[in-house]
């Protein structure tokens, strides 16, 4: 890899390729580091896949975004199993006469906290094995419902069959169900034709690289740092920040617990006295330190 800085790279997965075959096609170029992604992207989806570079995969599990950003055209009609055009056909049935204000009606009842059922080809697990291996395979999979938060949900085109939205989401929510449901709702029946991820929070005035930016990149070297490749402590900026003495830093690395006098208990960004990030610790209410997740010390 052209720098052994932990980075998060904001990879715009292509149309076509899974969230991995994505991921594996950025290792091969950097060099094959370690490397991990966090959300994933059904492979006709396009758009914002962060993937963690080195040591930043230590953090992924703290990027797992609150908000997602995606653009989606639902397609009225046909339904097929996954919710996408991915799928076998399930239903067919004659596309309602819609105007706006119909569809702005129906898209009120889908904001704010709502419950819905993931599509059974998903990568949600049961005993181990993707609900997707499972349909395919022919197994009866039953899916719960689950609440999840849509925080908003607009209408940016209406054309004969096909309805353009803009939506901005908690973790968790599938916009491919939301499209079955909307379809549903307006007496019909639908799914995506196309989804792209816009941003995942906290990089939503990010911009993204193709693959073909990354490749260009690691063949310069790493002689600069494009914006799309930002150090991992950056990408944690919701938790606190402190700076730890050499001491300290030194007994936290060897595993022992220090006395903190800055600041109330949580999670804690560390850094050293010359501004170095070394990783995440925690603050217990009796104002000890203890380290959490460390970078190499070498």
């Amino acid at each position: 890899m052209p720098t052994a800085t932990p980075l998060v790279l904001l990879l715009d997965k292509p149309l076509g390729l899974s969230s991995n075959a994505a991921l594996q096609r950025v290792r091969r170029m950097l060099g094959k580091p370690k490397a991990g992604h966090t959300g994933t992207l059904d492979p006709l989806a396009t758009g914002m896949l962060p993937i963690c570079l080195g040591e930043a995969t230590k953090f992924a599990g703290h990027l797992l975004s609150e908000k997602k950003s995606y653009h989606c055209t639902l397609k009225l009609g046909v339904e097929t199993a996954s919710g996408d055009a991915d799928a076998p056909v399930v239903c067919e049935l004659p596309v309602p006469a819609l105007d706006a204000d119909q569809v702005v009606a129906a898209l009120a009842r889908f904001r704010g906290v709502i419950r819905q059922t993931p599509p059974i080809y998903s990568a949600l697990k049961r005993d181990g094995v993707p609900l997707y291996r499972l349909a395919r395979a022919g197994e009866t999979v039953e899916v719960p419902e689950r609440e999840v938060m849509i925080h908003r949900l607009e209408l940016r085109r209406l054309a004969g069959d096909e309805i353009d939205l803009e939506v901005v989401c908690g973790s968790g929510t599938y916009i491919r169900s939301l499209g079955m449901d909307l379809a549903r709702a307006l007496d019909g029946v639908g799914h995506l034709s196309a989804l792209r991820r816009l941003w995942v929070s906290p990089f939503e005035q990010r911009p993204m690289a193709s693959l073909a930016d990354v490749e260009a990149w690691a063949a310069t070297a790493g002689e600069v740092t494009p914006a799309w490749l930002i150090p991992v402590d950056q990408t944690l900026c919701s938790i606190r920040a402190i700076t730890v003495a050499a001491d300290d830093v030194l007994a936290l690395c060897q595993g022992r617990a220090v006395a903190n006098l800055i600041g109330a208990a949580g999670s804690v960004r560390l850094y050293t006295t010359d501004g170095h990030f070394f990783g995440l610790g925690e603050v217990t209410d009796d104002g000890v330190l203890r380290a959490r997740r460390l970078l190499a010390t070498g």
